[in-house]
């Protein structure tokens, strides 16, 4: 249950509006291509990119550090780099930028790419390509990177002449930061990166007859909606990461506190709505609170407000929500009944929406619906066995004490898990911008690149990973990355020795047969078989986490008993430089509450009498 302090948070907000690109150069000029990439960059309004150099792209970096107006940031690893700019992007509202090579240096930015589909996270990301007379001929470091990459971007260019590159860069920015945001690649030859335009223009405009995007609902529908919701007894808004990326957070709190209706977020949602008002539920579905899916089942009117109808919500969709009129808000049409047939669509920008709602709106009687619900937070609250008399260190008295010790505008980052959802359930978050997880994909090794992509941008600002000791390894090598930098990116390890997800499945669905899933291995002359999977004690975790640390340049340390945790965790956040905190749990609590997969919402296991 949450502590007394995680209620005392401030309510404080921070939005971040995204770069407007500057005009175009009026005067015509001769450029070649590479210099062109960097002009689109710089007057994009780009302050940063991430990547890593190589022959097919090796044009367009001897001219980055010419420039003045942004900054290179040389990753260890193209996916560290997609990540760090998705972090970037998400904790900014800008456009994450990625400059790579051809070949793997394309390929290693994959899934980066895939996870910010599913997210809708904006990126460019400009990758080199093999000269345009040897595409085709296996030449070295090729790769179809336009066809690999086609499913897993909003859009892809491969750039055939120099003459197009101008209006194609224009396009991809405009692309990525608009409807539905996304990533967009631009696979640039060689050949076309030496080449020179003749009375080169940067353009004002994208040029893209068939690409439109509504931003503003039919005012009929607006009008439906409010006659469906203003009638409602039990109405509930059921808010996702559209919130966020709308900058809408201000227009949904006018909404909810004006209407009083209560609201649950998504887990890309978190921090759209302060967790500390009355008429927050925390997050719904699979992993979220059971008042927030009872709410759900039990409303008359449900409002999807920038969410996609995940499968981790709803469960089992035929019985989503049985009782409910769903009105749903959203930039992408595609989303419209994609999952879940709706009553009401209000296409357009959920910020402009929200705004068209506003003039509408009166205070709902749900004064009935809300004290149902106030009993069920009381029946249900999220808690655990929290061993008071134990030295044991339990994973989620560790997120609370995060929670406790972090400053209030702190930005937190998980990677994909078990402790990922118990921050999710533990960590208070009241404002947005300030949580970047991996929700769609559950990318193992997303959070600690993209807490450096945030500790970049926010260079006086806090940023906490919150990783388990699996994902943590996935991206490690970026520890060098920090450290070359000095960003002061803190690493919180939820250290149980367990790929502990699927540990969880394996225990509760398949007879407990723990199969590739332990990290650890026994201590020297200690039998296994006489002790059990679950005791730390008799085991060794590799790596050295608080050694490693160190050979990185890091600040590091291990705590294994529950005493010693605060002032470590102290320690570890107050150090003005990379730090890492390597802290061993309880190996085998498991995450409640919990929707088993393609189980109704009806059907949470709430773990603990």
């Amino acid at each position: 249950m949450p502590s007394s302090t995680q209620t005392e948070k401030k309510n404080k907000k921070t939005t971040t509006k995204p770069a407007k690109p500057a005009p175009s150069n009026s005067i015509p000029c001769s450029k070649r291509g590479c210099e062109i990439v960097i002009d689109a960059l710089e007057r994009e309004g780009v302050d940063v990119a991430f990547g890593y150099p190589g022959g097919a792209i090796i044009d367009v970096f001897d001219m980055l550090n010419q420039s003045d107006k942004f900054e290179f940031i040389l990753t260890r690893h193209e996916q560290g780099a997609t990540h760090m700019a998705e972090g970037y992007a998400r904790s900014t509202g800008k456009v994450g930028v990625v400059v790579v090579t051809s070949g793997p240096g394309a390929t290693n930015t994959v899934t980066g790419l895939a996870d910010a589909l599913m997210d809708s996270i904006p990126l460019v990301v400009i990758t080199g390509q093999v000269p345009s007379p040897l595409i085709g001929n296996d030449a070295f470091q090729e790769a179809d990177v336009v066809g690999i990459t086609r499913s897993v971007t909003k859009h892809n260019y491969l750039v055939k002449s120099v003459q197009e590159l101008p209006q194609l860069l224009k396009n991809a920015f405009h692309i990525a930061r608009t409807g539905r945001p996304g990533p967009v690649l631009v696979d640039i030859p060689k050949d076309i990166q030496k080449a020179t335009l003749e009375n080169y223009v940067y353009p004002d405009e994208p040029d893209l007859p068939g690409y439109r995007v509504q931003v503003k609902a039919d005012a009929s529908n607006v009008q439906k909606a409010w006659d469906l919701i203003s009638v409602s007894k039990k109405p509930l808004i059921y808010a996702g990461g559209g919130v966020i990326n709308a900058n809408a957070a201000d227009e949904l709190f006018l909404f909810a506190t004006q209407a009083n209706i209560p609201v649950t977020t998504t887990l890309m949602g978190l921090g759209g709505f302060p967790e500390t008002h009355p008429l927050s539920l925390l997050m719904l579905g699979m992993h979220g609170t059971v008042y927030a899916n009872k709410a759900v089942q039990n409303c008359d009117v449900l409002i999807a407000v920038g969410s996609r109808f995940d499968d981790r919500v709803t469960g089992k969709i035929s019985e989503f929500a049985p009782n409910a009129k769903i009105i749903h808000i959203d930039i992408d049409p595609s989303s419209i009944s994609k999952n879940v047939q709706v009553d009401v669509d209000l296409v357009g920008d959920v910020k402009n929406v929200l705004q068209d709602l506003l003039p509408l709106v009166k205070r709902c009687d749900t004064d009935a619906w809300i004290r149902q619900i106030d009993e069920w937070k009381k029946q249900h609250p999220l808690r655990y066995n929290g061993h008071e008399e134990s030295e044991l260190i339990l994973p989620q008295y560790l997120i609370q004490l995060v929670d406790r010790v972090a400053e209030d505008d702190a930005i937190i980052a998980t990677e994909v898990g078990q402790h990922q959802m118990w921050t999710a359930q533990y960590y208070t978050f009241t404002r947005p911008r300030s949580w970047l997880t991996s929700g769609g994909l559950g990318t193992m090794g997303y959070g600690f690149p993209a807490a450096i992509g945030a500790q970049w941008a926010f260079k006086n600002r806090q940023v906490i990973n919150i990783a388990g000791d699996a994902s943590l390894q996935m991206n490690i090598q970026e520890m060098a990355t920090a450290a070359y930098y000095n960003l002061p990116v803190k690493n919180i390890v939820v250290n149980n020795g367990w790929l502990g997800m699927v540990r969880q499945w394996q225990d509760m669905f398949y007879g407990k047969n723990y199969s590739s899933t332990e990290m650890t291995r026994p201590k020297p002359g200690v039998d296994r078989t006489q002790t059990s999977p679950g005791d730390w004690m008799n085991s060794e975790y590799l790596p050295n986490y608080e050694q490693l640390a160190h050979a990185y340049g890091w600040w590091g340390r291990k705590v294994t008993k529950k005493s010693e945790l605060e002032a470590a965790l102290r320690e570890c956040i107050s150090v003005k430089q990379p730090a890492l905190l390597d802290v061993w749990v309880a190996r085998e609590e498991n995450v409640y509450p919990m929707v088993p997969a393609g189980a109704s919402l009806n059907q949470m296991i709430e773990g603990m009498a």
